[in-house]
């Protein structure tokens, strides 16, 4: 996310979105619940 959310809103000109929380904070829950055995 910290090279999506930068690359969107300057290469594509999309402004900041809440969406872009959302989803890094998803990535990490992903990760915790992947390793957290």
């Amino acid at each position: 996310m910290t090279v999506f959310a930068p690359f969107a809103m300057l290469y594509m000109d999309q402004p900041f979105k809440l969406d872009y929380v959302w989803a890094g904070l998803c990535l990490i829950g992903a990760v915790y619940f992947i390793f957290r055995a």
